[in-house]
């Protein structure tokens, strides 16, 4: 049921960013290069998204934020050996923290007030 307060756009896009690092993870169980995404891949997935389609929100800055406090791991194009060139782009990958943390969330938003 709605609490009556609006969603916090922020909180959203983080949720929404890690729920798209852990699909495709799970699409891609064992193997690890396809388990991440680079951010033009991200924000394409995103470009929907209501808090990103309001302005409210960069992608950038969101990803930038679940970095750092790490619930995603960001890993240089040449940790894989196909991509082992100097212009290879970083790959953002849900880490076991970010899991946890997405769940909570989802679980918060199912419970009846």
């Amino acid at each position: 049921m709605p609490t009556g307060e609006a969603p916090d756009p922020v909180r959203a896009t983080l949720v929404a960013i890690l729920q798209q690092l852990n699909r495709v993870e799970s699409i891609h169980e064992g193997r690890a290069k396809d388990q991440a995404l680079e951010l033009a891949d991200i924000e394409r997935m995103l470009d929907r998204f209501w808090a990103i389609e309001r302005g409210g929100v960069k992608v950038p800055l969101a990803l930038g934020l679940l970095v750092r406090n790490r619930l995603v791991e960001v890993h240089s194009g040449s940790d894989y050996p196909r991509r082992a060139t100097p212009s290879a782009r970083a790959r953002y990958r849900i880490t076991a923290e970010g899991k946890r943390f997405l769940v909570e969330a989802l679980e918060k938003t199912d419970r009846i007030a």
